[in-house]
């Protein structure tokens, strides 16, 4: 599930399904969406802070959820389309504490944030070709940008884990900081950021984040792909190999 508290002007949005290392659901997706949207219409809100449990940022899809909701009509009518959406067109500043696992969407949604604080034993990786997929959350534009070719290239295509440091050194992890530590480190932050004034605070983001237009182009192209490798030979048996392993 998806927790929320709204406290000194952050949106707090906790992933909290620990049995499932936070394992996103087409439930919590919408959830996610939803209050992204409702928080930028807040004016109570100035900042959000995306935060998992010890040892779980999140590891990514449910599969099984994942493929349950696929099979029913185009990808971009999905749950995790429209929190897609909504992370890349949140108004506000957007702040992430990392501790542990990071699969999937939990590593490229960090691409869409201002501030990401990691834990030592934090893993980000990207397994997408390894499920016969292609990259997604307008990654495979954002990552070259932030990281260069190779090391995104590494990231998405390879599908190597990134720790911490490494994660630090590419780019998309901002500070490295102790387990006990870092979601307090990201809520200060965060609680920083709320406290500027709001107006120079929006159009100094927009400034930096200039061309966001390009994103939303590329997360349709990478929907399109993403749907249609989905019904893949490769894509089915990666699944089917993932999901066989998972009950052995």
């Amino acid at each position: 599930m998806i927790r929320r508290q709204i406290a000194d002007g952050v949106n707090l949005l906790r992933f909290d399904r620990p049995d499932k290392k936070n394992a996103i659901t087409g439930e919590m997706y919408l959830a996610l969406a939803q209050a992204l949207t409702e928080g930028d219409a807040d004016a109570q809100v100035r900042c959000h802070l995306l935060c998992g449990t010890p040892g779980a940022f999140t590891a990514g899809n449910d599969i099984a959820d994942f493929l349950h909701y696929a099979g029913t009509g185009a990808l971009s009518e999905q749950p995790v389309s429209r929190f897609l959406e909504a992370l890349s067109t949140v108004a506000k500043p957007m702040v992430a504490a990392v501790d542990g696992l990071a699969i999937g969407v939990g590593t490229t949604l960090l691409l869409h944030c201002d501030m990401v604080f990691a834990s030592p034993r934090s893993l980000f990786r990207s397994p997408f070709v390894d499920l016969g997929l292609v990259p997604e959350a307008g990654s495979s534009l954002l990552a070259p940008r932030v990281m260069g070719y190779q090391r995104a290239f590494e990231l998405l295509c390879l599908g190597d884990g990134f720790d911490a440091e490494a994660a630090r050194a590419a780019g998309f992890v901002n500070h490295v900081v102790a387990e006990a530590e870092v979601e307090a480190r990201a809520l200060d932050c965060a609680r920083r950021i709320a406290a500027k004034p709001v107006e120079a605070m929006r159009l100094a983001r927009g400034l930096l984040r200039a061309d966001w237009d390009q994103v939303l182009r590329r997360l349709a192209e990478e929907s399109a792909l993403f749907s249609e490798r989905l019904g893949s030979p490769e894509a089915r048996a990666a699944f089917t190999a993932f999901m066989t392993k998972g009950k052995a």
